[in-house]
């Protein structure tokens, strides 16, 4: 049977270029492969034309043989029979070539590399979080905290590169610098991370005293934070490039400052708003008056309590409560009344008082109807 036109095998015009006929190559691999066309008989045969017409066209001198001569290039005989012969020990080697650059496209991310180019030696640093319990009116009004982070840092004597000052990392003999090792088992190249490297791609034959060759250093840092005001527990501040040093010359991690606020002894916090006991006298509760109450920034402000006010009355001062952290209008200040039951009456207090009980028996918040309703009630349940 003729053999199909290249191009139309892998569905692409004359003058496509080398990517788009890459391109449409990795599409027709994946959809031919049989390990994925079980059920299909056909797709082996296939699928190994595809690589046949791959193996060609993405080689520029294959491919000018082929636009020239057609496929009589590649034939016992044929103008081009001396270089590009398919079948045999070259034809194998062809074809698994072919099938390594799928592997390599479909694989590579999880292999470490992609296409055959070995990623870089350099290796970015690993990020580091810091605790960081802050006050509550720390939290309101913001501050800067001076903290210290133990770590790896870039060794200063070989400038991260691991080698003794004067020599230089010199390229892996074993994987050439790829960090990595293949083996061709028929089809399939199997690959491997470099046992004489451990992937980095160099070696170091004179390593640096003050690191032992890693490139890094263990040492504390002294950092300056900036605390914003309005943060709350759980919040997370990125200070980029503060993380562990990285490896052969590699960027530095992040460090991530998570905050954790402390309960405050008088203040609750929900959210952007604040809330807070207030204790009340009795007599400005029954009289009405002003009392004078704190604020989390230090200072205090009177507040009015209207006459008659009871426990649990509610109060709510407008943005008296927490900053935003991402600007706009401070929470509110819920102030909860709680009416004070004077003690250690003297005599006299205990007299004005029984005076006042027997003159203000009908100015009770609760009628005395409702007293005797509830009495009648537990007498007839106890009856």
């Amino acid at each position: 049977m003729a053999k199909r036109d290249y191009y139309e095998v892998l569905g692409v015009s004359r003058n496509a270029t080398e990517a788009e006929i890459k391109k449409a190559y990795r599409a027709k691999a994946k959809e031919l492969h049989p390990d994925r066309n079980a059920d299909r008989p056909e797709a082996e045969a296939l699928f190994k034309e595809v690589n046949e017409a791959y193996d060609v066209l993405k080689d520029p001198q294959k491919k000018a043989a082929y636009d020239q001569f057609g496929h009589a290039a590649f034939e016992a005989g044929g103008p081009g029979a001396g270089g590009f012969r398919h079948g045999g020990p070259q034809g194998d080697a062809d074809f698994a070539s072919a099938f390594s650059d799928v592997f390599d496209d479909l694989f590579g991310d999880f292999m470490g590399h992609r296409g055959g180019r070995r990623r870089t030696a350099a290796r970015r640093g690993s990020d580091l979080r810091y605790n960081l319990r802050v006050t509550l009116e720390e939290a309101y009004a913001g501050k800067r905290q001076t903290i210290t982070v133990p770590g790896s840092a870039k060794c200063e004597s070989c400038d991260g590169t691991g080698a003794e000052d004067g020599s230089a990392p010199v390229t892996c003999p074993t994987c050439s610098g790829m960090g990595k090792v293949r083996a061709q088992q028929g089809f399939f190249t199997i690959e491997r991370t470099c046992p004489t490297c451990s992937g980095r791609g160099q070696v170091v034959k004179n390593p640096c005293r003050a690191c032992g060759g890693s490139g890094r250093v263990h040492r504390e840092r002294t950092l300056n934070v900036n605390i914003p005001p309005g943060v709350e527990t759980g919040t997370r501040i990125r200070l980029a490039g503060e993380g562990e040093a990285g490896v052969n010359g590699g960027p530095p991690g992040d460090l991530y400052i998570f905050i954790e606020v402390a309960p405050h002894p008088i203040f609750e916090r929900e959210g952007p708003d604040l809330h807070c006991r207030v204790p009340v006298p009795m007599t400005t509760a029954a009289l009405g008056g002003e009392i004078e109450v704190p604020l989390l920034d230090g200072g205090r402000t009177r507040v009015k309590v209207p006459a008659g006010v009871q426990s649990g009355k509610q109060l709510r001062l407008r943005e008296k409560g927490m900053p935003n952290l991402r600007g706009g209008r401070h929470g509110d200040l819920y102030l909860e009344l709680q009416v004070e039951t004077p003690v250690n009456l003297t005599p006299r207090q205990k007299e004005l008082l029984r005076e006042f009980e027997a003159a203000g028996k009908d100015n009770s918040p609760h009628s005395s109807n409702f007293f005797s309703k509830v009495k009648s009630f537990w007498e007839g349940m106890t009856g």
